[in-house]
């Protein structure tokens, strides 16, 4: 079993006070033998922003960004190391001109396998802000039951099926998710389907009430067994502040990959080529859409 621990938390008002809730957490995940700490999206901060009409409001947000040698993310590599526990971060990241909506995958050793930054950055709202990330990663997850290949797309991200899709395609057998909006049926059911239809595993973490409704959830990517259809659901939190492990079985997850018809087997990418247009007509037509 691959046990991964959804913080579902409430932020506080700074960032030494998240640093302090995110490591006692970490604690309560270990002590449930978690092998994986997953945070809510844009954790050193809370996922805050600023009044764009408060003179300054801008350039104090983006002062609190924070770059990968930071002493927030530094104490959360030794932390790694100290319990064995990989952790997969959030932070507003410092970057030129505009900071990112950042994720580090931390491994148990306290090494950065890798720093996403979310793609789909929603530029119809506050995050317009931001600088958006260029590419989708994954990486090799050293843990005590060998080597499992984890990629990360953040929240908005999920609800594009190009970044899960790719992602599989890269070779993710397990996709992180940070967020930080209302988890309700449809965007749970939208999420289900990344599952299902890449035959990966999918863990997301989400705020607690009642900053947001919690229901940080997890998929295991085996929507079919001998008797039938079944539900992949590993784990649906409610809203309280808690750690939620999820049990992922990894094995079993790699026999299903290996004979069903989803994933990559049976897929036409050369009559695709319209998915990589960059036209847009109406009714889509939107004036702050970043490309």
């Amino acid at each position: 079993m691959f046990n991964i621990a959804l913080l579902q938390m409430t932020s506080n008002a700074d960032q030494a006070a998240n640093l302090a809730k995110g490591a006692a957490f970490c604690r309560r995940a270990k002590t449930l033998d978690a092998d994986l700490a997953l945070f809510p999206e844009m954790w050193n901060i809370g996922y805050t922003f600023f009044d764009p009409n408060e003179p300054g409001a801008k350039e104090r947000w983006a002062a609190q960004a924070i770059g990968i040698e930071s002493e927030f993310v530094t104490h959360f590599r030794q932390l790694a190391r100290e319990l064995n526990l990989a952790i997969a971060l959030t932070y507003l990241e410092r970057w030129p001109v505009a900071p990112r909506n950042s994720l580090s995958l931390i491994d148990r050793h306290g090494d950065l396998l890798f720093t996403y930054a979310k793609v789909h950055t929603c530029d119809f709202d506050k995050e317009a802000a931001l600088t958006s990330g260029d590419d989708f990663y994954v990486a090799a997850l050293d843990t005590p039951h060998g080597p499992i290949d984890v990629g990360a797309m953040i929240c908005y991200d999920r609800e594009f099926p190009e970044s899960a899709r790719i992602l599989m395609l890269k070779g993710a057998e397990v996709i992180l998710t940070p967020n930080a909006c209302e988890l309700e049926i449809n965007r749970l059911s939208q999420y289900r389907a990344r599952a299902y239809e890449n035959m990966t595993a999918l863990a997301m973490t989400n705020y607690a009430a009642p900053q947001e409704n919690g229901h940080s959830i997890a998929f295991d990517g085996v929507a079919f067994d001998d008797h039938g259809s079944r539900d992949m659901t590993v784990i649906e939190a409610d809203g309280r502040e808690e750690v939620f492990v999820a049990a992922i079985e990894i094995d079993r997850l790699r026999h299903y990959r290996s004979h069903e018809a989803w994933g990559n087997a049976y897929r036409k990418p050369g009559r695709y080529a319209r998915l990589i247009s960059t036209e847009i007509e109406e009714p889509f037509i939107r004036a702050d859409a970043r490309r």
